[in-house]
């Protein structure tokens, strides 16, 4: 059970997140801070290598590597990696469901709210998979389509329908949201997921849980239907097998 999933963190998270828009800076920090902790309570950090798939611009270089990793990250998107200035040291431009990474060579794979804005996300699981060494972890963390942050700044039109919330954001502010849904934000349910993590044949699925909550309330993952409303955000911890 984590030791770092209080309901004081939980509370601390959910109030970060609401000032997300306008203090960019002090969520990711803190939100890059609290998942280097939480997957130290999976795997040991210090000395191990450290894949991000989707690490942005650099907030979570800068956690793991206090952590003791050695940190690379990737990221499709040069907006998100210069977000900051200048590409993060370690960081490269490249496709989560295409990685320029060798079979078996690194400790960790992790990616943080990526999942959900690749067309092909059994394919960039897939490809996590791949390149962690046997007896390495992966870690990975979405937002599911029916959370009520599933449609991000269309939320919670989402619930009708992407292409609906979509066009209302467009017809409300006069441009695309950032996320656009059928682009570069699709519907990735807790139920999928779980089917591929259970079923892959590489590696066994060790913790489900819910990202934000404490840890008396991991039990909605194995709710179905609830689950896909009041997870929030996934979290699957696998080991790659022998």
């Amino acid at each position: 059970m984590p030791s770092q999933a209080t309901l004081d963190r939980s509370i601390r998270l959910f109030k970060a997140f609401r000032n997300e828009q306008t203090d960019r800076d002090t969520f990711y920090r803190l939100l890059a801070e609290d998942s280097a902790r939480q997957v130290a309570e999976f795997t040991s950090l210090a000395g191990r290598s450290l894949l991000d798939v989707g690490g942005g611009p650099g907030y979570f270089a800068d956690a793991f590597r206090a952590a003791g990793a050695y940190y690379v990250g990737l990221d499709p998107d040069a907006g998100e990696l210069s977000a900051r200035g200048e590409y993060a040291e370690g960081m490269i431009r490249a496709s989560g469901t295409r990685l320029p990474i060798r079979t078996a060579s690194v400790d960790v794979c992790y990616s943080s709210n990526v999942l959900e804005h690749v067309d092909e996300p059994r394919t960039m699981l897939d490809e996590m998979v791949r390149v962690t060494k046997p007896g390495g972890t992966v870690f990975l963390s979405f937002t599911p389509w029916y959370s009520p942050w599933g449609g991000h700044e269309t939320s919670p039109w989402h619930f009708i329908g992407g292409h609906y919330a979509r066009r209302r954001f467009r017809d409300n502010h006069g441009q695309e949201p950032k996320n656009r849904y059928g682009e570069s934000l699709f519907a990735v349910s807790v139920g999928s997921a779980l089917r591929w993590a259970r079923n892959h044949p590489e590696a066994c699925l060790e913790r489900a849980l819910p990202r934000y909550h404490p840890w008396w309330a991991t039990w909605v993952v194995r709710v179905p239907v609830l689950r896909e409303v009041v997870s929030w955000n996934l979290v699957l911890v696998l080991r790659k097998k022998p």
